[in-house]
């Protein structure tokens, strides 16, 4: 069973790499695997998804509250994310998601999404949020998301690309983005906190309220200093962040 203190660890990883264009999955598992995190699993991912879901909320609890009554922009927001919740569960149910979780489908993941958000990020913006976020667009950044669910391509950083391939600037992306986040991981939570009450493991639950407060305060932090960043720079250190632990990883896979 994971400790308090690597699930601390976990939590960071979390709560900093969940809104970054790096893929949280990814880092979650090559940490539990260097540092053999014995029990760390799908499940305990799931429980760490948790915290980023209230941060989120919290953060954008004024924008959330316009959205109820755009109903317009909200519909959106679900219509882009239809695609992954079946998906997921299909996944996640059939344990298929578990034979994703290798260094050697990270590596490539981290390096082919990577080029791809290069290329992207080079898009020229033709669109606004307010005028130009249609079904089409929810739909179309919807099934990048789907992608999301290989560890090592990061949720944020294919639903920014596809956000960027579609015309939108960086923070009209990153914004879409992370509207999408909110009921994806509200449904990932949904199921951790399912299989948690099936488990019926008073350590799993006390360790999984561990995660959500350490998860909540790094997530929370990420957000608001990622906004600050976006508005100003490129997403140039994310990529190169991600095509050096893509050459590393794959050195340790093929060499």
């Amino acid at each position: 069973m994971l400790s308090s203190v690597e699930i601390l660890i976990l939590s960071a990883i979390q709560g900093i790499s969940e809104f970054l264009p790096v893929s949280s999955a990814a880092h979650l598992v090559l940490v539990s695997k260097y540092y053999a995190f014995t029990n760390q699993s799908v499940l305990i991912d799931i429980c760490l998804h948790l915290g980023s879901l209230i941060a989120i909320i919290v953060y954008f609890r004024n924008d959330l509250f316009h959205l109820i009554k755009n109903k317009k922009f909200l519909i959106k927001i679900f219509i882009g994310t239809i695609p992954i919740i079946p998906v997921g569960y299909i996944l996640y149910q059939t344990r298929l998601i578990d034979q994703l979780r290798s260094i050697e489908v990270i590596g490539w993941m981290s390096l082919i999404f990577g080029i791809l958000l290069y290329v992207s990020d080079r898009s020229k913006v033709t669109k606004k949020i307010d005028a130009n976020f249609t079904n089409r667009s929810a739909i179309f950044i919807g099934l990048f998301q789907v992608l999301a669910l290989i560890p090592g391509v990061s949720r944020t950083g294919i639903t920014i690309t596809s956000g960027r391939m579609l015309g939108f600037n960086r923070l009209d992306s990153t914004k879409i983005s992370f509207f999408l986040s909110i009921p994806t991981l509200a449904a990932a939570s949904l199921l951790g906190i399912y299989n948690i009450y099936r488990e019926a493991s008073t350590e799993l639950n006390f360790l999984a309220i561990i995660a959500v407060i350490f998860s909540f305060i790094f997530s929370y932090i990420t957000i608001a200093l990622f906004f600050i960043f976006i508005k100003k720079f490129s997403l140039s250190i994310f990529i190169i962040y991600r095509i050096a632990l893509s050459f590393f990883i794959l050195g340790i896979v093929y060499l």
